[in-house]
């Protein structure tokens, strides 16, 4: 069995997420035995989405650029000719009161660019995922997050806009958890009850078990709470 497949398996069992977990690659060559993806996306989590729905495929540099918020965060640069679209997005942004100048400077980014990008559910990954994004309910990313914690993965803080730098923040600092933002919502029709978290794919074997603990715990740790509410609450 794919060793990816059993992990998938072994976090599905004690989680209950929203869909599938994805594994992200970040390359610096075209894999060979991946499919191309073949279309257009208007960002770069709707790759995400088309991932947890279809099955593995990569993605190169120009099938992000229609997203220049998450070509940012990709360290992918823009061609000549479309370098304005950044400005009017961000633009928009400022003008909307989205976000302030002085934010963009904090958004992580990659450290290099890509020369392709695979995107798997994380049990179909045909290459070691340098990131796994997770999506549910807050219950459950309370369950990944405290799982992060035991493992050893600091975490960075809690992230909101844009829902993308949540993969280069995790790769950086082992894990984190994102609000998701409404460009995200939309295009990969995340629910409005979840969350994402992102774990560096490099803890995934420490987190898996540290995940059985964690989840085993809660459970005892939920009837001890249940009984204390039923023999101690007046009201």
């Amino acid at each position: 069995m794919n060793p990816w497949a059993s992990l998938e398996q072994r976090i599905a069992r004690r989680v209950r997420l929203g869909r599938r977990a994805v594994a992200v690659t970040f390359l610096d060559h075209e894999p060979r035995d991946v499919p191309k993806f073949a279309g257009a996306m208007p960002s770069g989590c709707s790759f995400w989405r088309l991932a947890a729905d279809d099955g593995a495929f990569y993605t190169v540099p120009a099938d992000h650029f229609n997203c220049p918020v998450g070509s940012h965060t990709h360290r992918i640069a823009l061609p000549p000719e479309r370098e304005p679209e950044m400005q009017q997005t961000l633009g928009l942004m400022f003008d909307v009161g989205y976000i302030l100048p002085a934010d963009v400077p904090q958004i992580p980014q990659l450290a290099a660019p890509p020369r392709a990008v695979v995107y798997a559910p994380l049990g179909e990954a045909p290459v070691a995922p340098d990131v796994v994004i997770f999506a549910g309910p807050p219950s459950a990313v309370m369950l990944l997050h405290e799982a992060a914690q035991r493992a050893g993965a600091t975490g960075a803080p809690a992230l909101g806009r844009p829902t993308c730098m949540a993969l280069p923040a995790a790769m950086e600092a082992g894990a984190a958890m994102s609000f998701g933002c409404i460009g995200n919502r939309v295009y990969t029709s995340l629910p409005d009850d979840d969350l994402y978290f992102a774990v560096k794919g490099s803890v995934l074997e420490k987190f898996a078990a540290a995940l059985d603990v964690i989840a085993s715990a809660n459970l005892r740790l939920g009837s001890y709470a249940t009984d204390r509410r039923q023999s101690l609450a007046t009201a």
